[in-house]
């Protein structure tokens, strides 16, 4: 059973000859080749390098597309680059600073804009390169997120109140571009969309039930019209929307280290696919390889079957090999 057949077979609720490894890993990649971050996350071709490079060390599952936003930049939002950190959206000169600016503001093309663009070359390369063997993984930012990234995060906290329509019409807005640019990935050759809307955690329950989870199920069900599956990330304590989120209908939701595992299973229901959730920091970057094989087996005895091996968030860069191949190794339970 290669690792395509494996991921497969856990979400299809099939016998697996082990758990499946998929963890994010980013700055930890570029290091594995030596390579500036900065040059990862804008060259997809570095990108893919240092992917298969790091699912072959590892014995990971997939290979994934992820980095900062690239929906952002290509809307027109300034970004500040770095040479060996992740680029960074400059909030203090938010494209949506002024709520007028969206009613003219163009979509860009998948296809054609350049960050984006960039990310279908890099699936492409993986389908061309690993497809069929690994899970080739893509990645769009979520409504909360895409919105956040054009409004700026602290202003959007305050439209939730101050013009609850224009948040429904800034939803809509990256919505239609998040659906657009999931389709095209999958043309390219994803076999998982990630769905990265790490501000959704942020704004409490009622407020999510009321603005965030329809277009994030819309996103869900776009998605799977493709014959794609969902991975679904949110950042932090999302214990107060652990309901809502089993209702999604993702096929593999990842639960972050604030997280109980068993609460998450208890409170999404004994057949969606958990991801997590060991403390990226405390246990895999500064544990021992026998400290985060316990905490695998842990993870597994928390969550069941429905399961696969990984961090609550992205592998930290200087994170010890030894330890991510614990980690590896901990998924033949």
């Amino acid at each position: 059973m290669n690792s395509h057949e494996r991921v497969f077979a856990l979400l299809d609720g099939r016998e697996v000859d082990r758990l499946p490894v998929m963890p994010i890993t980013m700055m930890f990649a570029a290091d594995r080749i030596g390579v500036p971050y900065g040059r990862y996350a804008l060259d997809h071709r570095v990108m893919v390098e240092a992917q298969i490079r790091t699912a072959e060390e590892f014995g990971f599952d997939h290979v994934s597309g992820i980095t900062e936003t690239r929906e952002a930049p290509d809307c027109g939002a300034k970004i500040r680059l770095f040479d060996d950190q992740p680029y960074a959206l400059d909030e203090s000169q938010a494209l949506l600073a002024d709520k007028r600016v969206l009613a003219r503001l163009a979509a860009p093309d998948p296809e054609t804009a350049p960050h984006m663009r960039d990310r279908l070359l890099g699936l492409g390369l993986f389908r061309e390169r690993v497809g069929g063997e690994k899970i080739v993984e893509g990645w769009v930012e979520g409504p909360c997120g895409a919105s956040a990234d054009l409004r700026g995060i602290n202003t959007l906290m305050l439209d939730f109140f101050d013009d609850p329509g224009f948040v429904r019409d800034l939803f809509e807005f990256v919505l239609d571009l998040a659906i657009r640019f999931a389709r095209a990935q999958v043309r390219a050759g994803a076999d998982i969309i990630g769905v990265g809307d790490p501000a959704s955690s942020l704004i409490g329950p009622h407020l999510y039930e009321e603005f965030v989870w329809g277009f994030q199920k819309r996103l869900v069900d776009a998605v799977h019209e493709t014959g794609a599956r969902v991975r679904l990330h949110i950042c932090g304590n999302i214990r107060p929307i652990l309901e809502p989120l089993g209702r999604l209908g993702c096929d593999i939701i990842d639960v972050d280290s604030a997280v109980s595992l068993g609460e998450a299973r208890e409170r999404m229901g004994p057949e969606q696919v958990l991801l997590g959730n060991l403390d990226p920091v405390r246990t895999l970057r500064n544990g021992t390889p026998d400290q985060v094989a316990a905490a695998v087996a842990e993870c597994y005895r928390a969550a069941g079957p429905r399961y696969v091996v990984g961090a609550g968030c992205e592998i930290v860069r200087d994170t010890p090999p030894e330890n991510v191949l614990a980690l590896a190794r901990a998924a033949q339970v």
